[in-house]
Formats: C-alpha cells, structure tokens, sequence
C-alpha cells in the first residue's frame, strides 16, 4: 500500500502539471489582453465572438435589443492594445469570419427569382429581405460604438489603419476592402454636411485648436505661433468643419486671402508681415483667395468635405463682403515634378532628345552654363532641374520659363487616370466646377515649391454662375473648362511636341 504522503504529492504534482499544459496550449496560438475593468485576459478570438452579436433575423432587425456599451468599449480597448501586425490578423478575422453569410445570399436570390411572376408585393418583400441579408454581421458592431464616447474617432482611425494596410498592400484580402467600404459608408452618414457645423478661427479661438489647425497644415507648413497669428489675422479667414461627436478636433481646414486681385504668389501671403496689425479696408478686398485646404482625418478618405467647405465658405464671405465676387484658388501642384522625370526617362530610353524643348530653348540652357554645343544631355538637363541652382541664374529662369510652362500645362490639363484629371488637386477643384484659369511662374520659391513643380502653381477660377455646369461637364463627359491661358500653353506643348 502506497503511504498517504507520496499520495497527496503525487496528485498535486499532477494537478500542478495539468495547469501547466492548459496555459501553455492556451497562450500559444493567441493574442491576450487585460481587460480595461482589470479582469481577466482574453483572446482575439473570445473578443470577436462576445462583441460581435449574430445578425438578427428578418422579423426582428427592429425589435432587436442593444448589446451593453461595455461590449464596445472592450473591443475599442482591445484593439487599441495591439501592434501593428496584431492589428492586421484581428481585422482580418472581424471582416473574414464576421461578414456576410453568402451562403444566405444566394439562397434569398434564389427565392427573388421564384417570386418574379408573383404580385409586386411580394417580390419587393423579397428584394428587401436579400438586401438585408447583405449586411455584414459587424456593421452592427460598427454602429453600437459610434454611440460610445469617443466612438466615432475610434472607427476614423480604424478606417485609417485599414487605408494603410490597403494602400501599403499589408493585406490583399477582399474582406478587408469591404470592411473600409462599409466603414466609409457609415461615416459618410455620420458626417453629412448637415451634421457638420463651420467655425471661423481666429487669434481668440482656444489655443488648443490653434496648435491642432498648426500641426494639420499640410500644404504651407506653419512655422511659428507669430506664423499662424498672420494667418488668422485681418485680410485673412481660417475656416473649419467641426462634428459633434468629436470635439476639439477640426476635421478639414481652409485658409483664404482677401487681396485686391487674385494673387499669383504664394510667398506674398504666408510671408506677409505689414497685415499683422491692420485694420481690414473692405475696398481693398476684391478678391477670395483659397490657398491651402487641408483634410485632417486620414480616415475620412472619401468622404466628401472639401468640396462643401469651399461653398460654404463663399456663402460666408458673400455675407460679409456684398460686393466681392472673385473666387479662386492658389493650389500648388504636387506630382508635376515626378511625372517630369518619368517624361525624360522615356525620352531618354526611346533616344529621343526632342520634344520638351526646343533646339534653341537646348541652346539657350547651353550657353547659360557655359557649356559646349550639343554637350546638354536629358540626364544632365534633369540633374539640373533637381539641384535648384537653376532658380539663381536669370537667364536660366527666363530660358526655361516657357518650356516647363507649357509643360506643365500638358500635364494639369492633358495626363488623365480613368479620364479624369491626373493631378488629385486639379481633380478637386475640377469636380467642384472651377475653371483651370491661370498658371503662375515662380510662384512659390520656397524649397519644397521648387522641388515639387519647379516653383510653378495655378489658380483655379471659381465663377459662380458656371461651377454647376463645369462640375457637370467634367464629372459626365470629362471636359475640363480651361482659360485662354491654359489652353495656349498645351497647344505650344503639341505644337514643340511634333518637331
């Protein structure tokens, strides 16, 4: 008979070793957390199915109760709690495994199609319990914690995680394209424009917003307090969109410039002290100028605000100016740059040495830097463009002026993706019914100017009475309202193009 002591130590050994292997299976494959109210870790997988209820069938998808608000807040908790590869394997679950029940789809489309000789009513019965069926599980997780505080900034930055892992090509998963299809959906409802509520910044605004509209600055990056004072102050307007549900924080921002005419000069209104401390003369405001807008949410990508905030912004300025009636933009042109390189790249692999300037435009670039005929090579002449020394020399400046005018012209009005416009600020303002009005040189000597379209940038001419018909115009058949100017410039790129 084996003693009672070796007994008791035998099973607690065993005890001791069974505990050990559960935690080890248990933790192996999984992600665990702690639970924000302090208990106990769980799993991804334990998150999921706790916070993401079943779809409620057809009857009862109005009689439904709400899950607590304890389930959002614990899913926001959890996610918040992984890094960055956690993240892309727990959304990869939600929008897999949480979807849509095809399986039902195409049982309900089956049946749609066996009610087509019935009564209208009864097919459109069935077309609404298809169109229900395609509603994926988490979309009602998604609207539960928009009704938590801080609930709506969650799936905005949520969104934002999935338009990196989409755009970074992290994930080629088609799940994960619906599930930001359906998120951008929901936000598109959310923030509306009549849910939306403008706000002027001034210099008496909290100084919290004025630090948040400095660090969002995406176009003229804002150097200092003395910086975002100017551009508050008087012949300046700073105009926001606010939400409700997220306070404190402006969702997309536009700075205007009451001048006497519409500027051709971005340095003359960041840079402009004699403003700081003037009083406004409203007979020198002629003109609204539109020099930067920015959108400051990554995840609201899509969600149509810009375009709004513009014509609510008129609407307010017409209120406090009767008599102003010039509208327009002052937009750089990002890209122009880099789809110049990729032009001499393809001349330069097709042996071509024609076709962006002329022979005696070549000539003329020689003779300014003291080269021999003929010496000037694409390289060269590219290399030339990318170290800025360019901008010191007046008679470079003046040699190339008409070359990379019209060939920046070509590209605003003539590169298309999808036949739209190539460059995505020449496609806003197009979509919103501005005319691509003037091309202005050297406009923006700044290093960043310079670098991304040799200084160049273009206003876009908002005529009131038009914008309905140019949107129209360009949105259904892909014309572009272009000036004299403009237009000018692409017919010498074809013209030089055909030497």
């Amino acid at each position: 008979m084996i003693p009672l002591h070796v007994v008791w130590t035998l099973r607690g050994r065993a005890i001791a070793w069974r505990q050990l292997s559960v935690l080890k299976i248990a933790i192996k494959p999984q992600y665990f957390t702690t639970h924000a109210y302090g208990g106990p870790t769980k799993t991804m997988d334990e998150i999921l199915k706790k916070t993401v209820g079943p779809l409620p069938t057809y009857e009862t998808k109005d009689k439904s109760p709400l899950p607590p608000e304890s389930n959002s807040v614990e899913f926001m908790h959890f996610y918040r709690s992984l890094d960055k590869e956690q993240k892309l394997e727990f959304l990869d679950k939600l929008s897999l495994d949480f979807g849509v029940d095809h399986r039902n789809v195409l049982e309900l489309a089956g049946k749609l199609l066996e009610t087509q000789t019935r009564d209208l009513a009864t097919v459109l019965q069935a077309e609404d319990r298809l169109r229900y069926s395609l509603t994926p599980r988490y979309r009602q997780l998604l609207s539960h914690i928009s009704r938590v505080e801080g609930g709506v900034k969650f799936l905005v930055d949520l969104r934002a995680d999935l338009i990196e892992i989409i755009s970074s090509k992290a994930s080629d998963s088609p799940h994960i394209r619906d599930l930001s299809g359906t998120l951008k959906g929901l936000l598109s409802e959310w923030f509306s424009v009549g849910l939306l509520r403008l706000e002027r910044i001034t210099w008496q605004s909290p100084c919290e917003i004025l630090q948040k509209i400095s660090q969002y600055e995406a176009v003229h990056p804002v150097r200092n307090w003395t910086d975002i004072k100017r551009r508050v102050g008087p012949y300046r307007r700073c105009y926001a969109f606010t939400h409700s549900a997220m306070p404190g924080e402006p969702l997309v921002v536009l700075h205007v410039a009451l001048t006497q005419d519409i500027s051709s000069n971005i340095q003359t209104i960041v840079r402009e002290f004699a403003t700081l401390d003037t009083e406004e003369d409203m007979n020198k405001v002629n003109a609204a100028v539109f020099y930067s807008i920015s959108s400051t949410q990554a995840g609201l990508q899509g969600v149509e605000l810009g375009n709004y905030l513009i014509k609510r912004v008129v609407r307010e300025l017409q209120s406090e100016f009767p008599h102003l009636s010039q509208f327009s933009s002052l937009s750089p042109i990002p890209g122009f740059s880099a789809w110049l390189q990729g032009l001499l790249s393809q001349h330069r692999r097709e042996g071509r040495g024609t076709g962006l300037l002329s022979e005696m435009e070549w000539k003329e670039v020689e003779a300014a830097l003291g080269m021999e005929a003929d010496a000037m090579t694409l390289d060269s002449f590219w290399k030339l463009l990318t170290t800025n020394e360019w901008i010191r020399s007046q008679s470079l400046v003046r040699t190339l002026e008409p070359a990379l005018m019209r060939l920046c012209a070509w590209y605003l009005y003539g590169e298309k993706r999808r036949g739209y416009a190539l460059n995505p600020v020449a496609n806003f303002h197009l979509q919103n019914g501005a005319t691509m009005w003037r091309l202005n040189w050297l406009a923006d000597t700044s290093p960043r100017g310079i670098a991304n379209s040799c200084g160049i940038m273009v206003n876009y001419r908002y005529f009131l009475n038009e914008t309905s018909v140019n949107s129209a115009a360009y949105l259904q058949t892909k014309v572009i309202a272009a000036s004299e100017q403009v237009l000018n410039l692409v017919s010498q790129y074809h013209k030089n193009s055909k030497l």
